[in-house]
């Protein structure tokens, strides 16, 4: 008999489980589809005791989830682990090729996913004790930014593949640990970018300092960065609204090494001394034919005074 991660023994086929949550085949079809599986049965007895617990609290919960919203989440589910699981494959693969690594597959993906847990129950609780607390509507008053290579389409074609990798891998190493070190949430990586959320404008105002502080060694070329505050929705772990599209547009615009902020976030950073905001012509961009911008900079007088 098969075994579970957990230990548990794995006792239920796909339809068995279904019947023994009493779902109706159709919800299910679309709860499974959602999590990123083909629709059709296996005679592999693939559940434990403990997944079917799990998974039936997941199902008690139409009564304050709509469907929408539960297939919503077993799709957010689905589409994370699906890609961190496929890049983990290609790890150990390679890892199980090197005739100097001692463990088998086995022995290495029940680490991975030990650690795997670990990591995930270790972030919940700190999300969940210092999480902002947010109204029904799940929407947030925030401070959004982007931040991205310049000139990284050019330089992808230039380089070889094995630069690329070390460069991409710098990038996000680096931007995710300045990010969380100002108190931050890196939302995602868009391979040449990052998109990241503050609650304070002032932290997000000093990430984007450090972040263009990368420059200065070798590892990574200038960046442009952008940042705009207001109302956003967060759904499924991602960001929606018009912050979101204008500190992307600001992004996109500023010139090499330098942080283009909104209205509104250069109103929040007006009296903080820490930075000097700079005018800058109004800005013609894709949905904004007059956006108004300024562009952050340190203050170089402050020791000074």
């Amino acid at each position: 008999m098969s075994r579970a991660d957990g230990g548990d023994a794995a006792r239920y086929t796909r339809d068995e489980l279904i019947a023994e949550l009493g779902l109706t085949p159709e919800y299910a079809e679309k709860v499974w589809n959602a999590f990123g599986f083909a629709r059709r049965s296996t005679p592999d007895k693939i559940f434990t005791d403990a997944d079917v617990a799990a998974l039936r609290l997941f199902a008690d919960s139409e009564s304050t989830m709509p469907e929408e919203a539960q297939v919503a989440t077993a799709r957010a589910i689905g589409q994370t682990m699906s890609r961190l699981a496929e890049w983990q494959a290609d790890q150990l693969r390679e890892l199980d090729r090197n005739p100097e690594v001692p463990w088998s597959l086995d022995q290495m993906s029940g680490a991975l996913g030990q650690i795997q847990q670990l990591i995930w129950r270790r972030h919940l609780a700190i999300a969940l004790e210092h999480g902002v607390e947010r109204e029904t509507d799940e929407r947030l008053d925030l401070v959004v930014g982007f931040a991205d290579i310049v000139g990284y389409t050019s330089l992808s074609r230039r380089i070889a593949l094995d630069e690329l990798e070390k460069l991409l891998e710098s990038f996000e190493e680096d931007t995710f640990e300045i990010v969380a070190a100002n108190g931050g949430h890196v939302v995602k990586t868009l391979g040449d970018a990052v998109m990241f959320t503050f609650n304070d404008p002032g932290a997000a105002a000093a990430t984007t300092v450090a972040l263009h502080g990368l420059s200065e060694t070798e590892r990574i070329p200038q960046l442009r960065a952008g940042l705009a505050r207001g109302r956003v929705l967060s759904r499924l772990g991602d960001v929606f609204g018009e912050p979101v599209n204008i500190a992307a547009r600001l992004a996109g615009s500023a010139r090499p090494g330098t942080t283009l902020v909104d209205e509104m976030m250069g109103e929040s950073l007006s009296d903080d001394d820490r930075f000097y905001l700079k005018s800058v012509p109004t800005l013609s961009v894709r949905g904004y034919k007059r956006l108004k911008a300024r562009a952050l900079e340190t203050n170089r007088h402050l020791d000074d005074t």
